[in-house]
């Protein structure tokens, strides 16, 4: 579909179907589809060498798919009109010329785009990078550098927001930030799309998430539904001077126990109220017995265990 064809249902969606992009004898992209939301802040997450940034790069053409389809808004980007005001992207930390500030790199870009001088200083106060926006850019921090790629995706003020790794060199106040800013732009009814490692992060941030292995699909979805359908794997947490006798009894509910080498036992395959039950009809001493749902870092881990990201 063209950019003039678009229909209003198709503004801001992010759409990735049958995408595959094979390199000689690896194939980093597998048949990869996925759908991302306007007004929601999607988590794209995956092990290292997954995909996800040669996802990204296929999404924004910078990269020719060997099959599938990637759009945004209903087209793809080379076909968007004035994509700079559309879409906004950062795939790695701001690179600027060492000796100019941090507001001329942004006037630089604007008169490249044909925006308003005024829009470099606009974005720089959205970052909270003014009071550094004459510094020479030699001198920015890691952190300083990913807020000041943000403010040139911003620039444009665009309806799509895609970032790879936009925390790496941020404190926590930063990351904090770094929050409250994607989710206000979700908030806002655009389109946030951030590829990240860090899951206890990405729990806090995200509405949804987009999980890869090996450049194929393995979950999508809302995140809180994601955990939850993996809440059948929940552990329980018990500690008993008796294990002995605690683990056979399980065993004849057909419950998995394992030691967590730090003196208490794991169980899965039985809920709390059942080892609790278990052991009082054994007359077995309970010093804890404590539930653990899994939370965004575990159903990561156990979604993606085994499926190796480089093949």
């Amino acid at each position: 579909m063209s950019d003039g064809q678009r229909s209003p249902t198709d503004e801001g969606r992010i759409v990735v179907s049958g995408l595959t992009k094979q390199y000689r004898a690896v194939r980093a992209v597998d048949d990869l589809s996925f759908t991302v939301r306007p007004g929601r802040v999607t988590g794209f997450l995956g092990p290292n060498g997954a995909g996800k940034t040669t996802t990204l790069r296929m999404l924004l053409n910078l990269v020719t798919p060997t099959s599938g389809t990637a759009t945004i808004s209903g087209a793809r980007y080379a076909d968007l009109t004035d994509p700079f005001r559309h879409v906004g992207a950062v795939l790695e930390a701001s690179s600027a010329h060492k000796g100019r500030t941090g507001v001329d790199h942004l006037r630089v870009i604007c008169a490249a785009a044909g925006l308003p001088r005024r829009r470099a200083d606009e974005a720089l106060a959205m970052v909270g990078l003014t009071p550094a926006a004459k510094r020479k850019f030699k001198g920015y921090s890691l952190g300083m550098k990913q807020r000041l790629g943000i403010a040139a995706a911003m620039l444009g003020d665009p309806r799509v927001l895609i970032l790879d790794e936009p925390a790496n060199g941020l404190d926590p106040e930063g990351i904090r930030w770094m929050r409250g800013f994607l989710k206000d732009l979700a908030r806002q009814g655009r389109t946030v799309l951030v590829s990240s490692h860090l899951l206890s992060e990405m729990q806090l941030l995200a509405d949804d998430v987009v999980i890869i292995a090996a450049g194929r699909l393995v979950r999508q979805g809302p995140v809180g539904e994601v955990i939850g359908s993996m809440a059948q794997g929940g552990r329980v947490r018990v500690r008993t001077p008796q294990a002995d006798e605690l683990v056979a009894a399980l065993r004849e509910l057909s419950a998995t126990v394992e030691p967590d080498g730090q003196g208490a036992l794991l169980v899965t395959g039985v809920d709390a109220p059942a080892v609790g039950r278990a052991a009082l009809a054994g007359g077995i001493e309970l010093h804890e017995l404590t539930p653990e749902r899994p939370d965004l870092e575990r159903v990561f881990l156990d979604l993606t265990a085994g499926k190796a990201g480089i093949r």
